[in-house]
């Protein structure tokens, strides 16, 4: 990113009232989270399992194999090592000095929380929370031994991470509440997504502002809709123009 064009995000950023972001794996990988659609992403590697990982992350899976699912699951999809980076320290910085911003996250890690952010909409989820699919009990990861199936202590039921799998709607508050701040932002900045996860993608049809701004290392469909087009390290390049 040259020096012209950083002058012009930060002008948009300055002139902002209210900023959407809006972010997927990509935000998440450099603290060692694997993606899932790039070339080296989850969802490209070969399962060991005999189907497909993405298949392994839908509901009807998880109900008919929870043995497998769990296996995978606190394989891939939890890292209590994890720490944020500077993709989320940077927003969670933006936010603490006061300015209105919106993270809309596709993520499941609870890193932008860890990082400081407070307005943080999960669209599928998290990885720190799960509940009784018998009694509804709710449970944090820390109730949980991530290894082999987890039951309710209460019922003996069957507990299920509180994230989002295929064939499962996304919560309707947290949807209201996404489209809400869409409606409203003056800015809308895209993060670390391949902008093919629906609904999630679709989110961007109820932004009304002027000025979109995409961040990801590869190209996506998406990136003729946006006024500028930023294919580097989104750590880096949100930490420059967010920066005061």
């Amino acid at each position: 990113m040259d020096q012209a064009t950083l002058t012009k995000l930060r002008a948009l950023v300055k002139d902002s009232h209210s900023i959407v972001f809006l972010g997927g794996a990509g935000v998440s990988t450099a603290s060692g989270i694997p993606d899932f659609r790039s070339p080296q992403g989850i969802y490209n590697c070969e399962s060991k399992y005999g189907v497909p990982y993405e298949t392994m992350l839908s509901h009807t899976y998880f109900e008919e194999h929870p043995s497998t699912f769990y296996e995978f699951y606190w394989s891939q999809m939890v890292n209590v090592k994890a720490k944020p980076n500077l993709a989320h320290f940077a927003l969670a910085d933006y936010e603490k000095r006061g300015h209105h911003l919106t993270i809309i996250t596709q993520n499941i890690d609870g890193l932008h929380q860890e990082a400081g952010s407070k307005m943080v909409l999960e669209a599928h989820g998290s990885t720190k929370r799960y509940f009784c699919t018998e009694c509804g009990e709710r449970y944090s990861l820390s109730d949980i031994t991530p290894s082999g199936v987890p039951h309710c202590p209460k019922c003996g039921g069957l507990i299920k991470p509180d994230v989002v799998l295929y064939e499962e709607p996304l919560d309707e508050e947290v949807l209201g509440a996404a489209v809400s701040a869409m409606e409203r932002a003056d800015l809308l900045i895209i993060g670390g997504t391949s902008m093919n996860v629906y609904p999630c993608a679709g989110l961007v049809n109820y932004f009304q502002g002027q000025h979109q701004i995409i961040i990801n290392k590869e190209a996506t469909h998406y990136d003729p809709y946006c006024e500028y087009v930023i294919h580097e390290d989104i750590g880096t390049v949100l930490s420059a123009i967010l920066k005061e």
